[in-house]
């Protein structure tokens, strides 16, 4: 038996809801049309993973109305633990499920025409702008059911631009907190960085409270134009009972670099999508992941870098940790499209099992349509090493004790590169938790 994919809305509230926010005409018409193809398109097909029966679509409220932070001091202290206040917390945007409840920017980068707010604000004060990159280079509306949905469905979600020549040199945070069990997150993060510009964004998701069959499905879409550079880090920490879709996708146009740091820490069952294309020459995305399951939950990591640009690179370091009865599948996908010559694909996945019942695939992915390239994978999959645990018992360290710092060993390769210190340090903090 299928879950039930019928929404719970129709084009009436999708159309009322529009015009309750005063959304611009062309965000309106595009939430209908999606809403219209979505009972046509087909769900995404996870490699290896078996999601008919995962509930997407039915949630209790679409929206929900949170009290906003008037100080920071308001925020509840695992909030709190996030900030990057040694790190310039003057770029700060904080949503409390559905409600923008908390803004600041520098006045420097304002007067620099950096613009850094919430997308439904963004939509109606920059329309021209936001429409000219709205699912067009990144994710497309009609790639399959879940993007259609998310689209008619957006209900929060950041817009940060950067203008050509700027550089952002303290990092930009955003914080969701989930802190109502029924509100559903539809969430669009769209970071724009023109030509020669750079900027260091940094996002946490976060659950304050138990999830049950609570929805969150996210869309991020990162555009880079020539010469600039984003680093993008993000620690994903949503309750047990949250069924959480994530497409992460970026675009980097020519000498342009992306960078992925992410920590994917969901209790609950989540799909993961991040894909990077190198549509210039000369371009450049890195991505690294870190990943702890644990309890019964299922997961599915997909990370693909597609080179376009002749003399690009892709970077794929991804390392997780299955405990208990949690399964994940580690697809790692490196594409040199014909044309892409003089291009260098790299990856590695590594997983880790700590139990007779977890379960942990790796899959590296090469696929090549262009001679004059270099390319390469690795992938490896274990248990942890009866020596190293028998070494460090044996030195008077209890099991418990000897498999969290093997676990923090088998991490630390791909924590202790992550260019944020920020995220480092939170994602560490969230690992500790998980593993203890």
């Amino acid at each position: 038996m299928t879950t039930e994919t019928k929404l719970p809305i129709e084009k009436e509230y999708v159309s009322s809801f529009s015009k309750e926010n005063n959304e611009p005409g062309w965000l309106a018409e595009l939430r209908v049309q999606a809403l219209k193809s979505f009972e046509n398109l087909p769900m995404p097909k996870p490699d290896k993973t078996k999601i008919d029966k995962w509930n997407f679509t039915n949630f209790k409220q679409h929206t929900v109305n949170s009290e906003k932070y008037s100080s920071l001091d308001e925020l509840p202290e695992s909030v709190k633990s996030l900030l990057n206040t040694a790190e310039g917390s003057e770029n700060l945007y904080i949503q409390r499920n559905n409600t923008p409840a908390y803004s600041t920017l520098s006045e420097e980068l304002k007067n620099q025409g950096v613009i850094f707010t919430d997308i439904l604000t963004a939509a109606k004060e920059h329309s021209d702008l936001v429409q000219k990159y709205f699912m067009k280079d990144g994710i497309k509306v009609t790639e399959h059911r879940l993007t259609a949905l998310h689209a008619a469905l957006m209900n929060g979600g950041v817009f940060l631009y950067v203008p050509k020549n700027v550089e952002v040199k303290d990092p930009i945070q955003a914080v969701f907190v989930h802190d109502n069990a029924e509100a559903a997150l539809f969430n669009h993060v769209l970071i724009v960085a023109e030509d020669n510009s750079s900027v260091t964004y940094v996002e946490n998701y976060i659950s304050t409270v138990e999830g049950e069959n609570g929805i969150v499905n996210i869309a991020t879409e990162v555009i880079a134009g020539t010469n600039a550079k984003v680093a993008y880090g993000a620690v994903d920490a949503l309750s047990k009972g949250i069924t959480t879709y994530v497409n992460r996708r970026g675009v980097a146009g020519r000498d342009a670099r992306i960078e992925w740091a992410l920590g994917l820490m969901n209790d609950g069952d989540t799909i993961s999508e991040n894909i990077t294309h190198l549509v210039g020459d000369g371009s450049f995305g890195d991505t690294k992941t870190v990943v702890v399951g644990r309890g019964e939950q299922k997961q599915n990591f997909t990370t693909s870098i597609i080179h376009h640009g002749k003399h690009s690179e892709g970077y794929i370091l991804k390392h997780g940790v299955m405990k208990d009865s949690a399964s994940s599948i580690f697809n790692g996908i490196g594409k040199i499209e014909h044309g892409a010559s003089k291009s260098n694909a790299e990856q590695e996945s590594r997983v880790l099992m700590l139990s007779d019942k977890a379960r942990g695939d790796a899959n590296p992915i090469l696929l090549i349509d262009e001679d004059d390239v270099t390319a390469g994978h690795a992938a490896s999959v274990g248990r942890v090493d009866p020596i190293q645990l028998y070494y460090l018992m044996s030195r008077g360290i209890p099991k418990v004790e000897a498999e969290r710092l093997i676990i923090h060993g088998f991490l630390a390769p791909v924590v202790n590169e992550l260019p944020i210190e920020g995220v480092k340090k939170q994602l560490i903090e969230v690992i500790e938790r998980k593993v203890r």
